[in-house]
């Protein structure tokens, strides 16, 4: 059985706190690791490391750290598929989502590669007579990142690249689930040429996350969770001083009008909900099916869904693999369950589907006629679970995406251009889609929610990564003539 260790100061760091987390294979059920949960000295080691790397890597120029950055991308590119099938060893998702998680990380290393520019800073010359003004970005110092189980490589690699070429170091605590993916990521860090630890690399649970939180040489805290946690961590993290980026849940809506092409909506509708088991924070979890188009939709949306092939990640066929945890599993139908008693059409029902080895699968479920008072419409479920909820016209759509509590992602179907025009302004969320199901932006643009879907002041990755993961620093210089220089207690004037 894999034995899944720390990685602090460049090496493999067993735990000695006794605690061990299983980890499994979902879609066959059995063991196939154990990973070390680290104690408080632990977490303490790895940010010791990070602390007394930072004092030599803050100096490092911004080339050296880009040549690295550069070292380390050709490495995740040429290792894609072994860190592919660690997803799906592990995670469960098919192999195609898999490598497109891998090449979505891939992005936004590539992006960090170009902090040369962005790192440039500003210089006004004569900003007054013999004075001149000038904007740097310095780095923060010791920085952590949280990371979920649903995009075990993805998610760090939003924060590492990002973090170092701002000239910090950083610790990751990954997701106890399944960590082989983001340690593997973290060897091939240091197989790059980064000094021993830039990047450290300590497995844990809440305890790991608490010392995070409240260490006092952590100065910023990257997360992606759920909404819960999310505060939990803002809330602790910010009450210790520090700066915190905290990702949440989200109920994302799909809006449809009738004059939306039928089978263009209805492709996207599944694609967007049970991709990878419906375990995405940018997974559509509701439809809004708006007048006439509701059952013909619906019908498109079933049909669909009939020729899905559930199975284990590894499988070619396979479309859609098995959740994470049974437990998870098990939650996912007991959603399923109530909608039913809660009054909603179970136009397929998920859990009537027989799978034939000890895996954590379930079928794909679509329920109809939901009410926004039901548990699987306020809710976030993250599992293969669509709602379709009916609408009178436009507005009644848009005031049911503004009253719910979440804000990460939106996305509208419709031929109507003036319609979708007005959504994009509409629309209650970070993130919004026309015909694009899943609007995450791509690697130079930025990533986050609004309301509960994000709390803290900046999103992820992209341009925000580089403020988040830095902070300005204003010069005002001046080289005068001894000759001329006089005592002036005014206030300082622009000449």
């Amino acid at each position: 059985m894999r034995k899944i260790t720390h990685l602090i100061d460049g090496k493999s760091v067993e735990s000695t706190s006794g605690n061990l987390g299983p980890v499994y294979n979902p879609a066959t059920g059995e063991q196939t690791g154990e990973v070390d949960l680290a104690s408080v000295e632990e977490v303490d080691l790895a940010v010791e490391s990070s602390k007394k790397a930072f004092q030599e890597w803050e100096n490092v120029s911004i080339a050296k750290r880009v040549k690295l950055l550069h070292n380390f991308r050709n490495l995740v590119i040429e290792n894609e598929t072994e860190i592919a099938a660690r997803l799906t060893e592990e995670h469960g998702k098919v192999a195609d989502d898999a490598k497109g998680e891998v090449a979505r990380g891939i992005e936004n290393i590539e992006f960090a590669c170009g902090f040369a520019d962005s790192l440039k800073g500003t210089y006004s010359e004569n900003a007054s007579t013999g004075v001149d003004v000038y904007t740097v970005r310095r780095p923060l110092g010791v920085c952590a990142g949280i990371t979920p189980f649903n995009f075990p490589a993805m998610v760090p690699l939003w924060m590492v690249p990002n973090a170092v070429a701002c000239g910090n170091t950083f610790v990751l605590k990954p997701s106890e689930r399944d960590p082989s993916a983001p340690r593997f990521l973290i060897e091939l860090i240091q197989e790059s040429g980064f000094p021993p630890g830039v990047v450290n690399l300590v497995n844990g649970d809440k305890t790991a996350v608490d010392r995070l939180l409240e260490h006092p040489d952590v100065s910023a805290v990257s997360f992606v969770g759920s909404t819960p946690i999310a505060k939990y961590v803002y809330s602790t993290g910010t009450s210790m001083g520090k700066r915190v980026q905290a990702l949440g849940g989200a109920k994302n809506h799909m809006l449809v009008l009738p004059d939306a092409d039928l089978d263009l909506a209805a492709d996207a509708a599944v694609s967007a909900a049970y991709g990878s088991a419906g375990e995405r924070c940018m997974a559509i979890s509701v439809v809004v099916a708006i007048g006439d188009i509701a059952d013909p939709l619906v019908d498109a949306i079933k049909s669909r869904m009939e020729k899905l092939v559930i199975g284990p990640g590894d499988n070619p066929d396979s479309e859609m693999g098995p959740l994470i945890t049974k437990e998870h599993r098990d939650k996912v139908a007991g959603y399923i369950e109530a909608g039913g008693n809660e009054g909603a059409t179970l136009v397929v029902d998920g859990r009537e589907q027989v799978f034939d080895n000890g895996g954590f699968f379930i079928g794909v479920s679509l329920l109809d006629h939901v009410k926004t008072d039901m548990s699987v419409y306020t809710d976030e479920i993250f599992g293969p679970v669509l709602c379709v909820v009916r609408a009178e016209n436009y507005n009644q759509a848009v005031e049911m995406i503004s009253s719910n509590p979440y804000g990460n992602g939106a996305a509208i179907f419709t031929r109507d251009g003036g319609t979708a025009r007005q959504f994009q302004q509409d629309a209650d969320a970070g993130m919004v889609g026309i015909n694009v199901p899943i609007p995450v932006p791509v690697g130079y643009h930025s990533f986050g929610g609004w309301n509960d879907s994000l709390f803290g002041d900046t999103t992820m990755y992209g341009p925000e990564g580089l403020n988040f993961f830095s902070r300005p620093k204003v010069i005002t210089s001046r080289w005068p003539d001894p000759t001329s220089s006089q005592v002036d207690l005014g206030f300082p004037q622009n000449n």
